[in-house]
């Protein structure tokens, strides 16, 4: 028996994690990449985008194509909102498959709010969400199943590096979020060196001298050696307690400044046993130039923050165990995958 699992292939997100931690546990997986429900003409794309509420072009064929993997799989897990009709999800029950989603994304988030996904989603036999602010909206939308399960590091990427590239005072990886601007629109004004990596923080005046366009997800821990300071940032439109970048970060021996929420403080514990925090963007510049001041701090930090996360199965690989554990999936000796 094996499992499939669905979600984007590519070496950052969660699916191409998942797939990794399968291999690296020895688990009969098939991997399917949900970008091809997305393809097709141009103005097929955008009006389904459009006037279909977000809707996959090829949603339809790829959720027949998913079906087609159940012979021989004893469950399938999916990541974020993947274009999966909830008519597979009950097809998978009536073929004996268990069915979860790693919901990556609040739904409720405008900016990916999709009536079809919701219409799907409680036909899951089981919903892992990485926020609490959102498992009882979950529950009272019909899911049967609701699990907090946290976001995690991938071994394969998030590693410190002796190859340290760029230079700069604060880092910053992500896109240009409206509420992010004020945060960092406040370290520019102070006159502090920020470094920001991400898409179009070149589209505004204030942030564009200081971006510096995307880096390739195994080169991110070179970005992050070579830093003073990473702020970690969590999306208040995504009701995030936590962010992938939270870990991440932590598993790169990053010097962390962290926003501060309650999911942060139980992980990193209280102010300067591993991170430092802000609240405010008075107390942001604050922490930033006392930390830039005292470099054996930031060290000390960094490999608290580091020996905190790495020795506490904050893994992907222990994330699918996790997962596994509650469809009650077993783990089978020997090692086989394959793509699809």
């Amino acid at each position: 028996m094996s499992i499939v699992i669905a979600g984007v292939d590519g070496l950052e997100h969660v699916g191409t994690h998942l797939r990794n931690a399968a291999s690296r546990i020895g688990l009969p997986h098939r991997f399917l990449d949900t970008r091809k429900a997305y393809a097709g003409p141009f103005f097929t794309r955008k009006i389904a985008w459009h006037l279909a509420g977000r809707r996959p072009a090829k949603l339809t064929q790829f959720s027949d194509h998913v079906e087609t993997t159940f012979p021989g799989a004893c469950c399938l897990i999916t990541t974020g909102l993947a274009p999966i009709m909830g008519k597979t999800l009950l097809e998978a029950r009536k073929a004996g498959v268990v069915t979860a989603n790693f919901l990556t994304d609040d739904p409720w988030n405008p900016a990916h709010r999709a009536p079809w996904f919701l219409t799907a989603l409680p036909h899951y036999d089981f919903v892992f969400t990485p926020r609490r602010a959102n498992m009882n909206d979950l529950e009272l939308a019909g899911c049967k199943k609701v699990e907090y399960l946290a976001f995690a590091y991938g071994e394969e990427l998030h590693f410190p590096s002796d190859r340290p590239a760029a230079d700069c005072d604060v880092f910053f990886a992500g896109g240009a979020d409206a509420d992010r601007l004020p945060w960092i629109s406040t370290l520019i004004r102070a006159g502090i060196n920020v470094g920001l990596y991400g898409g179009y923080w070149n589209t505004f005046e204030e942030t564009r001298r200081h971006a510096r366009g995307l880096i390739p997800p195994d080169q991110l821990n070179r970005f992050v050696s070579g830093a003073r300071v990473c702020l970690c940032l969590v999306r208040k439109a995504n009701r995030d307690g936590h962010c992938m970048r939270t870990f991440e970060l932590a598993a790169m021996k990053a010097c962390m400044l962290v926003e501060r929420t309650q999911e942060h403080v139980d992980l990193f514990g209280p102010e300067a046993e591993s991170v430092t925090y802000f609240e405010s963007p008075s107390e942001l510049v604050v922490k930033v130039r006392w930390l830039l001041a005292n470099s054996k701090e930031r060290t000390r930090l960094a490999e608290s923050v580091y020996n905190r996360i790495t020795t506490g199965a904050h893994t992907y690989t222990d994330r699918l165990n996790q997962m596994l554990a509650h469809l009650q999936i077993p783990v089978p000796l020997g090692t086989h995958s394959c793509s699809a």
